[in-house]
């Protein structure tokens, strides 16, 4: 996970996964295919905010950042996609690498509710980290970066030390029943991933959320595993149980 900019316009400072939105570029790379946009999309961000590429070579293998000049090669590639000056697509042309689109697997669906002033609709992915390559945060857009399992996560928003946005709450109370990558990749291979969308309300001077599977909020798609209603304290969410 990494940490948002304190400065942020929306989520400073929370816990998230990386992530960001689909450009132009995305696009042409998946021939104007949406989904496939999405996926585009999601190893690139990953690509900028945490330094993982999820990209081979002819011969099926992973890219391996374990010699240093590769490394820092593609630490300038990092830097220059981020900012805006190497095309993502002309990256890969350059290092004849293909996108491993197929270990890109959607696993949630969510869409920010109309009473937040940005509004964002988010598909959400697993995918296994390639040997050979460490993630570590972009010191741009974010501060941190750290390696969680879901229940240590949701335990450490519990006590206050992260922050969590309801979507990844429930991700990562979700992908707590996985023991290990080979099940989250199973797991996110056989779901659905219906649109979810919180319902957003005050009750007795409190800002509340809830979510598909509550029993003020009967929805025709597949409840969420875990907490459905949230309170707003101190600008955190917090799960009611």
């Amino acid at each position: 996970m990494v940490r948002r900019h304190a400065k942020a316009a929306f989520m400073a400072g929370a816990h998230v996964f990386p992530g960001g939105a689909v450009d132009p570029g995305d696009h042409a790379v998946a021939s104007d295919d949406l989904l496939l946009a999405f996926r585009v999309a999601a190893i690139r961000e990953l690509f900028e905010e945490a330094g993982i590429l999820l990209a081979r070579h002819a011969d099926g293998l992973f890219v391996s950042f374990a010699e240093p000049q590769t490394l820092a090669r593609f630490a300038g590639y990092r830097h220059d996609v981020h900012a805006g000056t190497l095309a993502f697509a002309d990256l890969l042309a350059r290092e004849e690498l293909q996108l491993a689109i197929d270990v890109v697997v959607p696993c949630a669906h969510w869409v920010t509710p109309p009473v937040d002033v940005r509004r964002f609709d988010t598909r959400f992915f697993v995918a296994p980290l390639p040997a050979s390559q460490e993630p570590a945060h972009d010191t741009r857009e974010t501060t941190d970066s750290v390696w969680m399992t879901p229940a240590a996560a949701i335990a450490a928003s519990d006590e206050g030390s992260i922050s969590l946005p309801i979507p990844t709450w429930v991700t990562l109370r979700e992908l707590q029943g996985c023991a290990s990558v080979t099940d989250a990749m199973a797991w996110a291979r056989t779901r659905q991933t219906p649109r979810r969308e919180p319902r957003i309300f005050d009750q007795d001077g409190m800002r509340m959320a809830v979510v598909p599977g509550d029993p003020t909020f009967p929805a025709p798609i597949e409840p969420v595993l875990g907490e459905t209603r949230f309170v707003l304290k101190e600008g955190r969410w917090l799960a009611i149980r």
